[in-house]
């Protein structure tokens, strides 16, 4: 587990991995960055509780160097793959063993169950869970068990990772996306079980959302140089639909000012579609129904822009 200034859901994660039904052998590895919050401290207690729990240094806190850190400090043939950010369900270490020895797969992987506690939140996790807020992924939107492209963190063989040389230092987002990647191009499969759910607390507030998917863009763009082949004809409508819809209403904005009237067709067809996507998912919401709009346009917008500005990093 990478961990870096997650005071505030650190004890909940890792007590969710430790109260799994699983009778196993089991360690757990925190690969502590340069946290400002209270996160350290929270990580210490936890392990003079329980000797199964240790940390590794992780100085740049980056989270595939983290990953990276802590995987070579483990000894188990099975690798899981978590986030401080998030809440194993109780069956799902046990689930992922009986998936990967079933279907012979590298890695497997479940449902990103988004679930907010405030009412912001909670807008999010309606968006997260949704095609018009995140796109088709069987992660994030459900569907049937069977291959996929990748899923969400990964339950992974020790010689898959092993065999592609572990996650990707360059990949400060997409890690995940890229490491599936290098498994299925090696012949390994990776698997969907939506038995296998992982509860995930979203951003809470639009600045932290922002910055999130901004990078997302950022990295997804990235990851297309680095490996053109991995965008499909299935995945290309997902992947250039946001920075479409920011370039073609910035374009129609400019055109409108410039006296070209018709130019304004596009930044409000745009919003209009907003409009109809963020009341389709308000009666979804259980909570948060004032935020969606918000909070579909800030993902949205912030995927495409940084799609649209992101630079070559090698």
């Amino acid at each position: 587990m990478p961990v870096l200034n997650e005071q505030n859901y650190l004890e909940a994660s890792v007590a969710a991995i430790l109260t799994q039904n699983y009778d196993g052998p089991m360690e757990i590895v925190l690969a502590l960055g340069p946290s400002v919050d209270n996160t350290n401290s929270v990580a210490a207690s936890l392990v003079a509780r329980d000797s199964r729990i240790s940390t590794v240094p992780n100085p740049t806190g980056r989270t595939p160097e983290g990953l990276n850190a802590a995987i070579a400090a483990t000894s188990m043939d099975v690798i899981v793959r978590v986030d401080a950010h998030c809440e194993l369900s109780a069956g799902y270490i046990a689930n992922a063993i009986a998936t990967l020895e079933r279907t012979g797969a590298d890695n497997v992987g479940g449902i990103m169950d988004a679930q907010g506690v405030t009412a912001f939140e909670c807008a999010v996790a309606t968006a997260m869970s949704s095609p018009l807020g995140v796109g088709g992924a069987a992660f994030h939107t459900g569907g049937d068990e069977g291959q996929a492209e990748t899923v969400y963190l990964g339950v992974f063989k020790r010689a898959a990772l092993n065999r592609v040389g572990g996650y990707d230092p360059h990949f400060t987002r997409a890690q995940d996306w890229e490491m599936n990647y290098r498994i299925r191009s090696t012949g390994g499969l990776v698997w969907f079980n939506p038995l296998m759910r992982v509860t995930y607390r979203p951003r809470s507030s639009v600045a932290t959302l922002a910055k999130q998917y901004f990078q997302y863009g950022q990295w997804r763009r990235e990851v297309m140089r680095t490996h053109p082949d991995t965008v499909s004809k299935k995945s290309a409508l997902r992947y250039f639909a946001p920075p479409c819809a920011v370039a073609g209403s910035l374009v129609g904005l400019v055109a409108g000012l410039l006296g070209w009237k018709l130019g304004y067709v596009l930044p409000v067809g745009y919003l209009a579609i907003e409009v109809v996507s963020s009341l389709a998912l308000v009666t979804k919401a259980k909570r948060g129904a004032v935020w969606i709009p918000i909070v579909l346009f800030t993902m949205h917008i912030s995927w495409g822009i940084g799609f649209l500005t992101s630079r070559p990093k090698r």
